[in-house]
């Protein structure tokens, strides 16, 4: 089926901008938004691009259902939650078996299997699909990740291979993912990553800014050259950090970063919600992620600014920000880069490892070596340095998808890394800098390589006080199960009853 019409729900920042990048690939788009302010930002964006007559607003849902085509493929770009349940409810009269709707917003994956479970018995298609890139890849061309039955992915793959983003050797960056909530949840992860990667950078910033007195502009040069070579080359993160270091407000010249307020709040405000989704996720199908957690602890913490302001005078004299003193401002920055790309890395597979175990539940049979394909352009965890080396890993012999650090791989770059990550945080903790996420990077590789952790005082305590047995260290390791054993420590008595 050739695509030459789609119907558009919801034309926001997202929604719009896919508007024109349908149109500009020579779709009819018939769009509907309920928002005067929104129709008409789309419709002066599209007359400036030249493309208003490819672009057709309706102002109820019949009309725009009348005016596609047979199967009608539908789009919506809605916010999360109850209203795509609305919009699919509202559109139910002109809705017909066949019909395909490809649900582009940021929704919670068992939402997603919710209405296809829904509609399945109606002959209406529903899939999932990942956008990624901001409203600008929008625009451009995303890193798209679609999941749902694989007779409508059939259907509508080959229109969206023409319309994502396109990575450094031409390749669309959009795989078709598997069944069910698969593209969602890949999406969720994808943000998930992104978060740890995100927070890594700004306490990395930091540390240049508050720590090394570096001013905006030096900072902005340091990421451009990280951006250029070395592991975190071809980085999104970090060509946009070089970026919004470097920006200036032209009334007067200053930097624009200099007025931004220190407060993350789309964790708080539920305007975005893949963070914290990601984070249960990891919790439900127990897989560590200490990276991914310690960036949302940070975020929420940074957004309620006003209960923050009431701490420093009560811990006045205790937390004192100090320079950090180098013989080398270069070659402290150089150990910075090693200890970003650490932090990425082990962010890359902390999500990772939670898709995998989501996958072997939910049967999906995603191709792990393809899928990386989505992140290689479109997107904001886009760094092709660090998904060759994974592509690598996976399409290599004897892969644990579930344990991907004890790949010699992987442990030769983490290994490589761990020097100046662990001098990059101890010299930061000694200055009292901000950074949980690169402590949590350097913490996870201390404990995932340690033969002999702590928390056998721990599961002894709890043998102590609640008889929940252990294993010994004469045996194998084994999986992770109760233990076969128990020791009396505190003999239960009764109130009248001797030690």
């Amino acid at each position: 089926m050739d695509i030459r019409k789609l119907g558009m729900i919801g034309v926001g920042n997202m929604g719009g901008m896919l508007s024109l990048l349908f149109a500009e690939h020579g779709i009819e788009v018939h769009f509907f938004d309920p928002s005067d302010q929104h129709v008409d930002d789309l419709q002066e964006h599209a007359r400036t691009a030249g493309l208003e007559g490819r672009i057709n607003h309706h102002r109820d849902y019949q009309t725009l259902c009348e005016s596609l085509d047979t199967p009608k493929v539908l789009v919506f770009s809605t916010p999360h939650g109850s209203v795509a349940d609305k919009t699919i409810s509202s559109l139910d009269p002109w809705l017909k078996p066949g019909d395909i709707i490809m649900d582009a917003g940021n929704e919670h994956w068992q939402n997603t299997v919710r209405r296809q479970e829904s509609l399945a018995p109606t002959g209406i298609h529903y899939i999932g699909m990942g956008v990624s890139g901001g409203y600008q890849s929008a625009r451009s061309g995303p890193s798209l990740s679609p999941g749902g039955s694989k007779e409508a992915l059939d259907v509508v793959f080959p229109f969206l291979q023409r319309v994502a983003a396109r990575d450094a050797k031409g390749r669309p960056c959009t795989v078709k993912l598997g069944p069910g909530g698969s593209g969602h949840f890949v999406k969720m992860v994808h943000n998930g990553i992104e978060h740890g990667m995100m927070t890594g950078l700004c306490e990395v910033w930091g540390l240049m800014a508050q720590h090394l007195s570096m001013s905006y502009e030096d900072i902005g040069n340091v990421f451009e050259e990280w951006n250029k070579n070395g592991p975190l080359q071809r980085n999104y993160l970090v060509d946009n950090g070089s970026r919004v270091c470097r920006a200036k407000d032209p009334r007067d010249g200053s930097h624009i970063l200099a007025n931004v307020r220190d407060k993350v709040v789309q964790d708080v405000d539920n305007s975005e919600g893949t963070g914290t989704w990601t984070l249960e996720e990891a919790t439900r199908l127990h897989v560590p992620a200490p990276v991914i957690a310690a960036a949302h602890m940070l975020r929420i913490t940074s957004a309620d600014a006003a209960k923050r302001e009431a701490v420093p005078s009560l811990a006045k004299g205790v937390v004192n920000p100090e320079r950090i003193q180098v013989d080398s401002v270069a070659k402290f920055t150089k150990k910075l880069e090693t200890a970003t790309y650490a932090c990425f890395l082990t962010a890359f597979i902390e999500g990772l490892h939670i898709i995998s175990r989501a996958d072997r539940e939910n049967g999906w049979g995603i191709d792990f070596a393809e899928m990386l394909q989505l992140w290689r352009g479109g997107c904001i965890i886009q760094s092709d340095f660090i998904v060759d080396v994974l592509e690598g890993v996976y399409q290599s012999e004897g892969c644990d998808r579930d344990n991907l650090m004890s790949h010699p791989t992987l442990a030769r770059e983490l290994k490589g890394c761990f020097p100046a990550l662990k001098h990059v945080v101890l010299r930061a903790l000694e200055a009292d800098g901000c950074v949980p996420v690169l402590a949590a990077a350097l913490q996870s590789l201390v404990c995932a390589g340690s033969e002999d952790l702590p928390t056998s005082f721990q599961e002894a305590q709890m043998d102590a006080f609640g008889a929940h047995m252990y294993d010994l260290k004469t045996e194998r390791p084994g999986r992770p199960e109760t233990g076969g054993h128990h020791f009396e420590w505190m003999p239960a008595r009764g109130p009248d009853e001797d030690d």
